[in-house]
């Protein structure tokens, strides 16, 4: 294993879970890094060695420490302000991946992960072996097929649900879980037309404050967030794959004033569509 490796995973056509860059690093003492806001979810793993989290709150006012030993992991949420940095003794030796989708704020929901919960810890030794080797796989095997490595993306968040000493049980069982499935499925049906939240829990046959509450409490989000960034997702794969307008792009996710899903999607990927379609456009392949 060298001693730094870095590598990106850059097909968008993957809406419920994808990554975006993963590697391995071996990390000199004290060696730092932020404080930095990130836009996905970025998670780390310990191999050996130890180190510190801060997380800042989302209003700044606050900052929380975290210990990390070997054996462990964190994850920094979208939108917080975080610094990590290596023991001066025993620097930390890690595995990461950034990785997001439509899912994946229900799975680390689901792992009992959070801005506030954030460090990761197994069940067991086992459990923490196999969510290292699973990381560490995608960082040793260049992986070209795009669908063996989601795969691999879904055997790792796998891994990080079933072996957390903390997972999260879904409030309400299988009845919350179908009325949110119930709901995404509405989503993907009608994400083109003027739907509301209110259309969503009629779908559902439930009042629509019980609706959202459910939705969230299952899915880490709230319906009019995951339907914004369904529509985004959508998108965004039509704005790299396909020579659309803009406009054309605005009404087909459902926005037909283009001033309003121009700032809708900058407002989840930080640049206008346009830049966006630039960007990725003169990307090598």
């Amino acid at each position: 294993m060298p001693q730094n490796s870095f590598h990106i995973f850059s097909d968008e056509r993957f809406l419920d879970l994808t990554a975006y860059q993963y590697g391995y690093e071996q990390c000199r003492p004290l060696h730092s890094y932020g404080p930095h806001i990130r836009n996905h979810y970025l998670f780390h793993y310990i191999i050996s060695g130890k180190g510190v989290l801060h997380v800042n709150n989302k209003d700044l006012t606050q900052t929380d420490e975290y210990q990390v030993l070997a054996g462990q992991g964190f994850l920094i949420e979208p939108n917080y302000v975080a610094t990590y940095y290596a023991d001066q003794h025993e620097p930390w030796e890690y595995t990461w991946i950034e990785f997001d989708g439509l899912r994946a704020a229900e799975l680390i929901k689901e792992a009992g992960l959070s801005a506030t919960s954030p460090v990761f810890c197994p069940i067991s030794e086992e459990a923490g072996q196999q969510l290292q080797n699973r990381m560490l796989y995608i960082v040793e095997h260049h992986i070209e097929n795009s669908l063996f490595f989601i795969g691999c993306l879904y055997m790792i968040l796998d891994s990080l649900v079933q072996g957390s000493a903390n997972r999260w049980q879904i409030q309400g069982g299988k009845l919350s879980r179908f009325y949110s499935q119930e709901a995404i499925s509405f989503i993907e049906q009608h994400y083109a037309s003027q739907i509301t939240v209110e259309d969503m829990a009629k779908k559902c046959n439930l009042d629509r404050s019980y609706f959202g509450k459910v939705f969230k409490d299952t899915m880490g989000q709230s319906p009019q967030e995951f339907l914004i960034r369904y529509r985004m997702n959508k998108a965004s794969t039509l704005l790299t794959m396909t020579d659309l307008s803009i406009n054309t792009i605005s009404i087909q996710v459902g926005y037909p004033n283009q001033l309003h899903f121009s700032r809708a999607f900058k407002k989840i990927y930080g640049v206008s569509p346009r830049t966006y379609r630039q960007n990725r456009k003169l990307r090598p392949m």
